[in-house]
Order: structure tokens, then C-alpha cells, then sequence
């Protein structure tokens, strides 16, 4: 079976952990949890025919003063940014992580998650659609409390990394 690492990266505080745990177990908390270094977690799936082992690394987030280390990012085969669509400034911050990633490995697929989508009336990110994004491969909307883009995100980044 094929077994490959993703990062799930972005700024404190934009679901990150909310994310992956709700793949992973298809749990929400309210709780808020820090995380500290790195969270590392597999989810099995399948995409066709193809099963795969996602190896999935959800690393702390990234703010003024702190930056995510780049070696927590070696040998990932793709990755996520993941930005808070009730706060516009968390997308300069994956901007950044993007531009950091592509120099420290090189281009490899990733996808750019708008989360917190069950909060439409508070947005700011409303105006960035698929296609917005310098490289991407896709923007996709997500929710961690509702669930809304979650398993297509994982799926469409596992199809872009088995290709």
C-alpha cells in the first residue's frame, strides 16, 4: 500500500487541528487546543481503485513571531495551507508558508482550504475563488464543525499526489 506524508499548515488559530481531526475521526470540539510542534495522525482511503495511507502532519501555526520549520516539511508529497475565512490576514500568512515550501522542497501539489465556512456571515475571504491563487491547484471551502469540504479536500490532494 502506498503510504505518503501531508502537512496541514497556516496560522494559529484557523482549524488546522479542527481539520484534520475531523477526517481523521469525524469529530468536532469547541475546545481550542494549541499545538505544539507537530500532531502526527494516518487516515487510510481510497482514490479509484488505489488505496492510500495518508500520513498526515498537522503542524503548529505560524504568527509574527514564530515560524514553521521547514523541517517538519521535508519529504511531504503534498500539503495543505489552511486559512480562517473570517480573517483576511491569515491568508498573507500562507502566502508566505507557500513561498517558504516551494523554496525548501520544491513544487509539489497542494491546496489552499478556506475553513470556518459555517461562519458565511462573517467572512472576508468571500471574493477568493478557485483560481485566485497563484499555483494552486484549488481552493476549496471547508468547515470543521459542519464537516462541508473536509473529505473532498483529503480526497482531491491524495488524487493530485498519486498522479
Amino acid at each position: 500500500m502506498v503510504q505518503r506524508k501531508v502537512c496541514v499548515l497556516g496560522a494559529f488559530g484557523v482549524g488546522k487541528t479542527s481539520l484534520v481531526r475531523r477526517y481523521v475521526e469525524s469529530m468536532f470540539s469547541e475546545t481550542y487546543l494549541t499545538t505544539v510542534g507537530v500532531k502526527v495522525d494516518k487516515k487510510t482511503l481510497t482514490v479509484g481503485t488505489d488505496p492510500i495511507t495518508l500520513v498526515l502532519w498537522d503542524i503548529a501555526g505560524q504568527d509574527d513571531t514564530t515560524a514553521i520549520r521547514m523541517s517538519y516539511v521535508r519529504g511531504a508529497a503534498g500539503y495543505f495551507l489552511v486559512a480562517d475565512g473570517t480573517r483576511r490576514e491569515t491568508l498573507d500568512v500562507c502566502h508566505s508558508i507557500r513561498a517558504r515550501v516551494a523554496a525548501e522542497v520544491g513544487p509539489i501539489p497542494y491546496l489552499l482550504l478556506l475553513n470556518k465556512a459555517d461562519l458565511e456571515t462573517e467572512w472576508e475571504l468571500a471574493d477568493l475563488q478557485a483560481g485566485g491563487e497563484p499555483d494552486a491547484a484549488a481552493v476549496i471551502r471547508t468547515s470543521a464543525k459542519t464537516g462541508e469540504g473536509v473529505e473532498e479536500a483529503f480526497q482531491e490532494l491524495a488524487k493530485r499526489i498519486l498522479r
